[in-house]
């Protein structure tokens, strides 16, 4: 017996093929697509507006696997972390981060992952699998509600910034965004979306020559390849020189948004030589910003956050610099959702 297929894998044509070879009416295609995408239903008994020998007819050809939400904390900062429990029994996080301007999703792309960043909780996990394209849009659908529960404000940015490595999960991350970004999806601006990467620089520049309309973050975290190495093994086959030319390629292609993340950690990467040569990289690509990231501690890497005035020299020695740069603070810290704190814990 062959297995049922995912309903949402189906793509438009392959529905509407899929109804006529049952001898349904045209409108049931749409019917059955709003519920998918735009609706949300969870199971085909939510479809009300079909027969319910139709539904019965779908619930034994084809699976609708939706993301459940398991557990959910909230931050004394408004930072609510959910856990997210798939079909097949695995577990990812996701966080909405509320500002006054923004309330913006983190989501994962992965469950697990294979990079092994000595400073972020998921890098000691197993990579289990690539989240599908429908389960990072099940993310995106579930914070959105929290964000109109909670703050009576739909989602204004989405970062892909949670758990897993989003260009070792290339085509499902650009299904999601696609989707994500349709008018008969979330229709949320393909702008108002950065995906961030430990610096895969094939995928940088098949991003580029894919003509992508949303933003890229760089996680570099080290502005020389010894340390890159030391804290990001991915350095050693990607490493800054490479990135740079990836980036580039990028940004002739897209002329989109470019940002570096870089987290300073005491007595390694936070000192007046560190921030020289953060310069340097900067002045090579065509980056918007330098976003400066509070390090948020786990158990398993035994770094500390510099002193307030170690990092306020920094900061100015790239304000002085000309190098657009904003420090970033953490927020859900007291739940393990700030940045590189994602492990399944709580």
């Amino acid at each position: 017996m062959l297995a049922q297929q995912n309903i949402r894998h189906l793509s438009l044509p392959e529905l509407e093929n899929y109804f006529t070879t049952i001898g349904q009416p045209k409108f049931r295609v749409k019917q059955v697509h709003e519920w998918l995408w735009q609706k949300h239903a969870h199971s085909f008994d939510d479809m009300t507006n079909l027969s319910k020998d139709l539904r019965n007819k779908l619930a034994a050809e084809f699976t609708l696997p939706a993301l459940q939400v398991e557990t959910v904390q909230n931050s004394e900062d408004g930072t609510i972390k959910s856990r997210f429990k798939t079909s097949d029994n695995h577990l990812i996080e996701g966080v909405l981060i509320p500002t006054e301007a923004r309330k913006t999703a983190c989501v994962s792309s992965q469950i697990g992952c294979s990079l092994s960043c000595k400073f972020c909780a998921t890098g000691y996990m197993e990579r289990r699998r690539n989240l599908n394209y429908d389960e990072i849009y099940d993310q995106v659908v579930l914070i959105n509600q929290q964000s109109e529960a909670a703050y009576q404000k739909k989602l204004s940015n989405i970062v892909f910034m949670g758990m897993g490595e989003p260009l070792l999960n290339y085509k499902n991350v650009l299904k999601a965004i696609e989707r994500i970004s349709a008018d008969d999806g979330l229709a949320m601006s393909p702008k108002r979306i950065t995906v961030s990467t430990a610096g895969v620089a094939k995928q940088i520049k098949q991003l580029g020559d894919d003509k992508v309309k949303f933003k890229l973050a760089l996680s570099l975290h080290a502005a020389n390849d010894k340390k890159r190495n030391e804290i990001m093994p991915i350095n050693e086959s990607n490493n800054i020189s490479v990135l740079i030319e990836a980036l580039n390629h990028f940004y002739k292609q897209t002329g989109n948004e470019i940002t570096f993340e870089y987290i300073l950690f005491q007595n390694f990467n936070d000192s007046q030589k560190d921030a020289e040569e953060l310069i340097k990289i900067y002045r090579q690509v065509p980056a918007d910003l330098v976003n400066i990231i509070e390090y948020n501690p786990i158990d398993a890497f035994k770094f500390h956050k510099p002193d307030e005035d170690t990092i306020d020299a920094f900061m100015t020695i790239l304000e002085k610099n000309r190098v657009n740069a904003r420090l970033r603070r953490s927020r859900g810290k007291d739940i393990d959702a700030a940045c590189g704190q994602l492990a399944n814990k709580g």
